[in-house]
């Protein structure tokens, strides 16, 4: 294909050579993980660095009660 990409033709092969290496069974695992790693890039690759502090505030709650 001059100047194209992959279509429709193509991406069909791909998905079949997929589907008869890993078989049925793993395909939700291996989108899964795709889904994650995209997902992880788009946050490291976005220009804002977010912070999650949630777990830090639920220690120190969990820390309080113990010691009253």
């Amino acid at each position: 294909m001059i100047g194209g990409g992959i279509g429709m033709p193509e991406l069909i092969v791909v998905l079949v050579i997929v589907l008869i290496i890993f078989g049925a069974g793993k395909l939700p695992e291996i989108g899964k993980g795709l889904g994650k790693g995209i997902r992880n890039f788009r946050k490291a690759t976005s220009g804002m660095d977010e912070i999650d502090v949630t777990a830090k505030e639920d220690e120190k709650e969990l820390h309080e009660k113990e010691q009253k």
